[in-house]
């Protein structure tokens, strides 16, 4: 068993080795710069006799960055009819084909046009990294899957197209293209983000300085995090620290369940550790006596989990503090993280011996109890 956990190991080191490096602009909203700035590494490197091509490119026809197209070797995007409209995608056969050094590929969040081989962008170009090919790729930060309770807090709006963090985890390298609000409301009063038509409108809802600065926030925290990973994962640890495991436990409960999902997903996230979901699975809600949309909400939390990195674990126990504590002992937990109760917490802990139970049990264990909100 050794030498087979050897002989695993060295493959993954290989197979490290051979996959494309991964570069991601990010930033706080449109109009920051991201496909300038990305444009312009293009150029830098074409011009230092680098094989870099454009497999996709989305210039919103902003002149500035359309000018820096000029002696870029294109890749032709693939045509194909959807409900009888030309449209165009990233043709990733002819990348792969022609196999560049590296490829610049825009609007990573994408959603692929229905009858492509991968649903989003972001799998294509995980098919392009593994075929030994360099990405240069952007994407604002409201495309990230864990932070969207956060963005439709600032925005109001859900945002349908989303990557999962996971994503920008593989990334070898994340820069934040920054702007100040002001800076960026100036660009958009030029006329450099958007049509002369569309100003008003965004002024009046996006483009609102509250609402960039706490995208801002989100960008800069989240490129913080992605470098304090970098160190932890590159650098040497001190051997007595403790490696964090996160317990992400839900019930039926679809919204608590969504929110205690993502909020761990961030936590592990931040830690650099992994995570798992445990649903416990008592008799009051085994599948003949809760309807259909509860287990469609089940399953769909099950998958967002698994789109986050997390581990999808389910059992059936009678005594949900039981399942949570053996759970937790077996897979090596420090922290588990539960949904707050809609009860005063103080009754629950003097009323519910389930929970006294659970509380009891930690106080005696080196794992610790998050209550999300």
């Amino acid at each position: 068993m050794p030498d087979e956990q050897s002989a695993a190991h060295f493959l993954e080191i290989i197979r490290r080795s051979r996959r494309g490096k991964f570069k991601v602009y990010i930033g706080m909203s449109a109009g920051v710069g991201k496909t300038f700035r990305m444009l312009q590494e293009a150029q830098t490197l074409l011009r230092n006799g680098v094989d870099v091509k454009i497999g996709y490119i989305e210039t919103h026809q902003r002149k500035e960055t359309h000018d820096l197209l000029e002696g870029l070797p294109l890749i032709p995007r693939r045509k194909l009819f959807y409900k009888g409209k030309e449209l165009e995608e990233l043709d990733v056969q002819a990348i792969l084909n022609l196999h560049p050094e590296i490829v610049i590929i825009d609007e990573l969040a994408h959603t692929n046009i229905e009858g492509s081989k991968n649903e989003k962008r972001w799998q294509d170009v995980m098919d392009i990294l593994d075929a030994g090919i360099n990405v240069i790729s952007a994407v604002n930060i409201q495309h990230i899957e864990s932070l969207n309770p956060e963005v439709k807090a600032i925005t109001g709006i859900e945002v349908a197209e989303r990557i999962p963090d996971s994503v920008l985890q593989q990334a070898d390298e994340v820069v934040n293209i920054d702007l100040t609000a002001d800076e960026l409301i100036v660009r958009l009063k030029e006329g450099k983000i958007y049509k002369t038509e569309k100003i008003p409108i965004a002024l009046k809802n996006f483009f609102q300085a509250e609402r960039i600065l706490q995208l801002r926030e989100l960008a800069l925290k989240e490129v913080a995090s992605q470098v304090e990973r970098k160190i932890q994962t590159e650098l040497p640890r001190n051997g007595h620290l403790k490696s964090e495991r996160f317990l992400a436990c839900i019930g039926s409960n679809h919204e608590t369940a969504k929110k205690v999902i993502r909020k761990t997903a961030r936590l592990a996230s931040y830690y650099n550790s992994s995570w798992i979901l445990l649903y416990v699975q008592t008799p009051k809600e085994s599948g003949d006596n809760i309807g259909l949309a509860a287990q469609r909400h089940l399953l769909n939390n099950f998958k967002l989990a698994t789109e986050l990195g997390g581990e999808v674990i389910k059992i059936k126990q009678n005594n949900i503090a039981k399942g949570i504590i053996e759970t937790s002992e077996e897979k090596g937990i420090t922290t588990i993280c539960i949904g707050k109760p809609h009860l005063n917490l103080l009754n629950i802990i003097l009323s519910t011996a389930v929970f006294n139970q659970l509380l009891n049990k930690l106080s005696a264990s080196d794992i610790d109890i998050v209550i999300l909100s």
